[in-house]
């Protein structure tokens, strides 16, 4: 081998050490500074306790954007709130809720989202929707015995224990005995509500019409004290939501015709028309700012508790993972974007309107990285369809650290989702999003759409391992010299209806809500 020839190996291969020892000290870094200088528990702390829940068309949820520009301002990214439509406006108010008959005592409960409000304390007695023959005796029972009452609208649970708690103490024979009494009061309640003529959502609207004062709800989510909070769906009247233990007091004096009556105090301000806003942060690329790298995370939350795990864990996950970026990775290669979206909890519509109203950034994104099902580590990504997903993703992960590589399940090519958080929306149009998919603990009965999603149920250990993760990726991601290879999979037979699944389609965003 000539000299010249040798010199030349010598230094492509120098080269290459190099700048695999560049990208290993930028890997190290942010691991260090993710580790040693969090800023998890502040974030956390400010966008739930002090802002609070982030209800789409509240001011609390205007606070948390113009807070998320500043928050970025200050890390040295730059960062805007894009508006994509309008929301019915409305603030929470104070909802207390007393028994007065036969004693009384204060009860734990909360207006729903949207009810209008009382305007100043209202005292009814409170009826239970009956078990009528058919809808004409129902609408009998409307005409006569409806207006000015409180009306209860949903079932009373045989038992206020979950089925864990259950499985745990009681025998066999009772657990049967149990599962048997719910199944049979879940259908006989179903029964009850169908012969009448309405649903579960129409149902309060036909009371508001016959004059009842208020509707009381109870939507249990099947562990100890917490209920799922949703909206209202009545125009003038308060519609409230009580708690399991409760409601099932309130619902046997009822039956025992002791003729309780309530005392309902819920305060809100209807506020018009609101403008509805993604945030959207941006690192600008060096050599290819025209492909992008998208760090996407729902912003708002419903508002029974102060949506701690639905989901500001994934907004300051990927707000962490962007300050750790921009410190230590300033020039990236591509362009990195966090996109903190609106109404998630109404159809996706904040991620929906940004997949409409930027193509030319749609068209060359390089990944979607989404993070929203809670508090846990993440345990799941899957390749969503893309024949190639996992050349892309295995050499993404390759310089995770051991200690969070290791819980991360992979599966490849994977089928598209067709919903459930935002990178959906991306899919729909054929880019690369992937979901971050995190540990349970306990997500769907305690802390989703809940009254107990606080800050207290946030396990930062898990979410600075997120951070880590998150940060890897995108630094992978946007480093990598190809792009994204979009081929899809031939996607498989579904194996309920016996048909070939096909990709989902694109849905638009609704940029006019609960305003017409």
């Amino acid at each position: 081998m000539r000299k010249s020839s040798f010199l030349v190996l010598f230094l492509v291969a120098f080269g290459f050490t190099a700048q695999a020892q560049e990208k290993d000290q930028v890997i190290e870094n942010m691991i260090k500074e993710a580790k040693e200088n969090s800023q998890l528990k502040k974030l956390a702390y400010e966008v739930t306790d002090l802002i609070g829940p982030r209800l789409v068309g509240t001011p609390q949820m205007q606070h948390a954007h113009d807070w998320a520009v500043d928050t970025y301002g200050e890390w040295g990214i730059e960062a805007e709130n894009e508006k994509w439509g309008v929301w019915k406006g409305w603030e929470r108010g104070v909802s207390h809720i007393d028994l007065v008959e036969p004693r009384v005592t204060s009860l734990e409960g909360m207006q729903l989202a949207w009810s209008p409000s009382t305007d100043g304390p209202v005292t009814a007695e409170v009826v239970i929707v009956p078990d009528l023959e058919d809808s004409v005796a129902f609408q009998n029972w409307l005409a006569n015995d409806v207006k000015g009452k409180f009306v209860m609208i949903s079932m009373m649970q045989p038992s206020g224990r979950p089925e864990y708690n259950w499985k745990e103490f009681a025998t066999e024979e009772s657990l049967e005995k149990m599962r048997k009494d719910r199944q049979e009061a879940g259908q006989s309640w179903a029964d009850r509500i169908e012969k009448t003529g309405y649903n579960n959502r129409t149902l309060p609207a036909a009371l508001e019409e016959a004059g009842a004062a208020g509707v009381v709800a109870s939507y249990w989510s099947q562990g100890f004290g917490v209920q799922k909070i949703f909206g209202a769906t009545t125009k003038n009247i308060p519609m409230v939501d009580i708690a399991l233990e409760d409601y099932g007091m309130l619902y046997r004096m009822v039956e025992n015709d002791a003729k309780p009556k309530l005392r309902i105090n819920a305060e809100s301000k209807d506020l018009g028309e609101m403008p509805t806003f993604n945030t959207v942060a941006t690192i600008k690329g060096t050599e290819k700012p025209e492909e992008y790298i998208i760090l996407s995370a729902h912003f708002d939350s419903w508002d029974g508790g102060t949506g701690a795990t639905d989901n500001a864990t994934g907004t300051i996950v990927m707000m962490e993972a962007m300050r750790i970026l921009k410190k230590m990775y300033p020039n990236p290669k591509r362009t990195i974007i966090a996109g903190h979206w609106g109404s998630e909890e109404q159809g996706l519509n904040g991620s929906r309107a940004f997949v409409e109203d930027h193509p030319e950034i749609v068209e060359n994104i390089q990944a979607v990285f989404n993070q929203d099902n809670g508090t846990g580590r993440v345990v799941n990504i899957s390749g969503q369809g893309f024949l190639h997903s996992y050349e892309f993703i295995n050499r993404w992960l390759e310089p995770v650290p051991q200690d969070v590589r290791k819980h991360i399940e992979t599966t490849f090519p994977g089928s598209p989702a067709g919903g459930g958080s935002d990178y959906a929306s991306f899919l729909a149009v054929g880019a690369p999003g992937f979901s971050l998919s995190s540990l349970n603990w306990s997500y769907f009965n305690y802390t989703w759409h809940t009254n107990r999603d606080t800050y207290d149920k946030i396990v930062f250990d898990d979410v600075e391992n997120n951070v880590i993760l998150t940060a890897i990726l995108t630094y992978m991601a946007s480093e990598d010299d190809q792009s994204f290879n979009r081929e899809k999979s031939i996607l498989p037979v579904n194996p309920r209806s016996g048909r070939q699944m096909t990709w989902p389609n694109q849905r638009n965003a609704t940029r006019r809500g609960m305003l017409d």
